[in-house]
């Protein structure tokens, strides 16, 4: 009899249901639902109440939603019957958190709590704990924590205690009512078996949970009094592997999905690591970069090494037996989103328009007939800030060499180089400490829609760019983990092999290219260390000026 499971992946804007057979890895249907409230980043849902810069917020409503619609539509399509699906896994972005009552009920849900910004979901890029990241680096540092040299030495303020941290300090009332602070992927689990639980994965890779617990209560009380007992009254609970059965599909979850009622539900993940095992990279030497709003890097090694800026070493943290590395970049596709929405002039819609392609496509195309370096242009990819190697969000973008002959096109080039450039930095940063990056493999909607960005990839880095074979490869990873949760395969690994998707055909670097990025790529380390590191703090200053006027 045919067995299927079902990945689930939620994303910043949308969750996506994907329904995949186990023996083959073909994927057989697919629904996606767009979350009703998005990114919640001006006004909180049904209020007046305005949230200040670098918050971004969602609704945990939303995520339901999508269980309850796009999981049926993926089944309705499918033509599967409901008994031949065995299992149920769900990616997440991370770290995306929020606080619950004991029994996981989310405070935001609570009217009483439900015009407090701190009683809602706080989604990855909510980026305003950095004050709280920044005293969390200086005691750690102070103590000599362990676990800051898992973390490149710098605590993210997209991180859960940066988080957790803020929430305490700006609104105690809210923090107080906190039973449980947990990742929406491991809430949203609890939804679905009932039952609590955390995911090695993101309590690695976000809570500092290392060698087998989190820092002491004498850490979390230096940062705060009311902190000391974090770990004990609001996150400590089962820890679970991943690929392993976090519990059992409830009757309520299964009449949201139209699924039968004790199948296996996977250990939560975040979407960025489901996705080696998607394109089956289940050993070292490949870097995998799953590449959207944001870029997030995956690295496996044999052993454990201290590389500046990662956001996090964790044994069997991908894959058992291997050392899982993650870095990344804030902004890539977010940063041409946003020159498309506030900076390209109106002439370029018109000429797309004319010739019936996305305004994307055609600044593509035009971009595309410009030769490396043609455009006179370069830039620092730090429209986010930096997540690596600085690990710093209060660092902002820079275009170098505008003239009034600088065109839409030259400058949308420009962008996709300096991402380019950032991810040469990250890959150079492992290099470094002894980690080989052989190649690469490119997920994601980006590299599959964009040729050129594909080919400047390759160009900047210099080294093969290989290409998911799906086009859904955190669902198709959600799904492995689920076929392992359920008994099928007995390893991620094994259902990797079998399961997992990747192109054949090489994006191959151009020498000529090479050598001209090469050039740029110097120059880019210039600006990168002079103004990431403290030479010349002037974004910092605007930024501060620019948030002490509440303006955007």
């Amino acid at each position: 009899m045919p067995t299927y499971t079902i990945g689930v992946d939620f994303g910043t804007e949308s969750g996506r249901a994907l329904l995949v057979d186990c023996s083959s890895g073909a994927e057989i249907a697919s629904a996606v639902h767009y979350y009703e409230h998005g990114v919640i980043d001006t006004l909180l849902p049904d209020s007046a109440v305005s949230l200040p810069f670098d918050w971004a917020l969602q609704d945990p409503e939303d995520y339901i939603a999508v269980l309850q619609t796009a999981v049926p539509e993926a089944l309705r399509k499918s033509g599967v019957h409901p008994q031949d699906v065995v299992g149920i896994g769900i990616d997440f972005t991370s770290c995306t958190m929020l606080p619950t009552t004991k029994d996981g009920r989310p405070l935001c849900s609570l009217p009483v709590y439900r015009k407090r910004p701190h009683a809602w979901v706080k989604l990855w890029k909510h980026h305003a704990a950095q004050a709280q990241a920044d005293r969390i680096n200086a005691v750690g540092a102070a103590r000599n924590e362990l676990w800051a040299p898992r973390y490149g030495g710098r605590y993210s303020s997209e991180w859960f205690f940066s988080k957790a941290l803020q929430i305490l300090e700006e609104d105690p009332e809210v923090y107080s009512a906190s039973e449980r602070l947990i990742e929406a992927a491991d809430w949203l689990v609890w939804q679905l078996t009932g039952v609590e639980t955390r995911n090695i994965c993101t309590a690695g890779y976000k809570a500092m949970y290392h060698d087998g617990d989190f820092p002491s209560e004498d850490f979390f009380a230096e940062l705060n009094p009311a902190f000391r007992d974090v770990i004990e009254t609001r996150v400590r609970g089962p820890l679970v592997e991943l690929g392993a059965k976090a519990g059992e599909l409830t009757r309520q979850a299964a009449e949201w999905m139209g699924l039968s009622a004790g199948i296996a539900v996977a250990a939560a993940n975040v979407d960025a690591h489901v996705t080696p095992p998607a394109v089956k990279i289940t050993e070292p030497g490949h870097m995998v970069m799953i590449m959207g709003t944001s870029t997030c890097d995956i690295l496996l090694g044999t052993q454990l090494r201290e590389v500046d800026g990662m956001c996090g070493a964790v044994l069997n943290g991908v894959v058992p037996g291997a050392w899982g590395y993650e870095a990344g970049q804030n902004g890539v596709g977010d940063i041409f989103a946003w020159f498309v929405e506030n900076a390209t002039p109106a002439k370029y819609f018109h000429a797309a328009a004319a010739e019936g392609l996305d305004i994307h496509a055609y600044l593509e195309r035009e971009a595309a007939k410009l030769a490396p370096g043609e455009s006179g242009l370069l830039a620092l990819d730090w429209w986010l800030g930096n997540r690596s190697v600085l690990v710093d969000v209060d660092l902002t973008g820079m275009i170098l060499g505008l003239t009034k002959a600088s065109t839409a096109p030259e400058i949308y080039r420009a962008l996709l180089e300096a991402t380019a450039f950032g991810a040469r930095r990250i890959i150079e940063a492992f290099e470094e400490r002894g980690i080989a990056v052989k190649d690469i493999v490119a997920a994601g909607g980006l590299p599959e829609k964009n040729k050129l960005l594909r080919s400047i990839y390759a160009d900047v880095i210099g080294k093969d760019l290989y290409l998911s074979g799906s086009p859904q490869a955190p669902a198709l990873g959600a799904a492995i983990h689920a076929a392992v949760a359920a008994g099928v395969y007995t390893s991620v690994t094994e259902a990797a092999n079998v399961m997992g998707k990747l192109q054949d055909e090489a994006v191959r670097p151009n020498p000529q290219h090479t050598a001209i990025y090469d050039q740029l790529y110097s120059d880019y380390l210039i600006l990168h260390d002079y103004f990431g590191r403290g030479g010349n703090d002037v974004m910092k200053r605007l930024k501060k000026l620019r948030n002490a006027r509440g303006g955007e």
